[in-house]
């Protein structure tokens, strides 16, 4: 895709991504987000089961594959080999999400690549990072945030801690730091024409997204036992309730003029809450505040309390989310060939990104990524043939 094809502030990039799972496609996207051409090397297609439709619509359905150029490739060949070091050669950005010494071991690690392109940015996204004694240990999501500390601070009291699906380790300590880092080392590489390495690990980022909590502990603002503070369910006007519909409702009264504006909503006129800031109070104040919201529907709240500044929002689902009004004028969503999902984020003033693109199917740019690399009509034949 020529770079005038392409909108947002990053269209002047070139990012070759070998495909992988969870935080390595999350930062491509990202990146091709916000316009830069995302070539993805991927593995040669295996025969699907259930055909090639089922294999189409699955491949659609993965949204992190989203606004990429697909070329498969065989990197246990030496002619696959080659061809990503052409692709690499002409790239900005390399990201990849194995464990350390994968790449080393098929050619294509750092000192290779930067000999090819050095002013290339080569970042490297894993669980516990490219050394420590962990390194080489297998993991997933779970056991990243379990080690920085933040899994912990999403427990409730008596209670195991929640599960947060991917959000605080593969894609916010992970790829979006993957995505940072690289844009960083540009930055740097621009400047001065010298390429590096960015290690971004999971367990590194998990932590330093915990870095107010960290704060708040070593004050001596945050208690150890989980689920007795003010942001982990402990307070009673820093919390979810259930209605009387059986959904839920977030209130985040924190402040005195938002926590007195909810107090005159909800009728609280009661003196036990004039003690916000009593933490043992807390547990009494809650289970009342808990009796009060399950008097109403969530619709009957949303109609009293949404857009007002007690700090409120309905617990949406994954269905009811893109509907709502706000989501839907801010174009939070987008539907791409029947697949609801998130659109481009942050905003740009000058250099908006385009609409959410399409997710291509594996090897769909072969032919023409081999074409613009030089090969020969004949060469290119027998490495889509796959010849030795």
């Amino acid at each position: 895709m020529a770079s005038g094809e392409r909108k947002g502030p990053l269209a002047h990039l070139t990012v070759v991504e070998f495909a992988g799972l969870g935080p390595a496609p999350f930062a491509g996207m990202m990146l091709a987000d916000q316009g830069a051409r995302v070539i993805r090397i991927d593995r040669p297609p295996a025969p699907a089961k259930g055909g090639g439709m089922a294999a189409l619509t699955a491949r659609r359905s993965d949204v992190l594959s989203r606004g990429r150029e697909s070329i498969a490739l065989d990197l246990k060949r030496d002619a696959g080999r080659e061809v990503a070091l052409r692709l690499i050669a002409k790239a900005d950005v390399l990201i990849e999400g194995f464990r350390p010494g994968v790449m080393e071991s098929l050619g294509l690690g750092p000192a290779e690549c930067l000999r090819r392109r050095p002013a290339l940015v080569y970042g490297r996204v894993t669980g516990w990072g490219q050394d420590g004694p962990l390194a080489q240990a297998a993991g997933h999501d779970i056991n990243y945030v379990a080690l920085s500390g933040a899994l912990h601070s999403t427990s409730r009291q008596g209670q195991p801690p929640t599960l947060t699906p991917g959000l605080t380790g593969d894609f916010g300590g992970g790829g979006m730091l993957l995505a940072f880092g690289v844009l960083a080392a540009l930055a740097h590489a621009q400047r001065t024409g010298e390429g590096q390495v960015v290690d971004a690990a999971i367990c590194d980022g998990s932590a330093l997204l915990a870095s107010l909590v960290y704060g708040w502990r070593s004050a001596g603002l945050w208690n150890a036992e989980a689920g007795t503070n003010n942001g982990d369910g402990g307070a009673h006007f820093y919390e979810t309730y259930a209605c009387a519909d059986g959904k839920y409702v977030s209130v985040g009264a924190m402040e005195p003029q938002f926590y007195a504006l909810l107090r005159e909503k909800c009728g609280l006129d009661d003196p036990a809450f004039d003690a916000q800031w009593d933490a043992a109070e807390w547990p009494q104040l809650k289970a009342r505040l808990a009796q009060v919201f399950r008097s109403r529907t969530r619709a009957d709240w949303c109609a009293l309390l949404e857009g007002s500044d007690v700090c409120f929002a309905p617990v949406l689902d994954l269905d009811e989310a893109p509907t709502h009004p706000h989501n839907r004028a801010r174009r939070t969503f987008a539907q791409v060939d029947g697949i609801t999902q998130p659109a481009p984020a942050p905003r740009f003033s000058s250099t908006p990104a385009a609409d959410c693109r399409a997710v291509r199917p594996v090897a769909a740019d072969s032919r023409d990524l081999l074409a613009e690399l030089g090969y020969a009509s004949s060469d290119i034949e027998q490495l889509l043939a796959g010849a030795p």
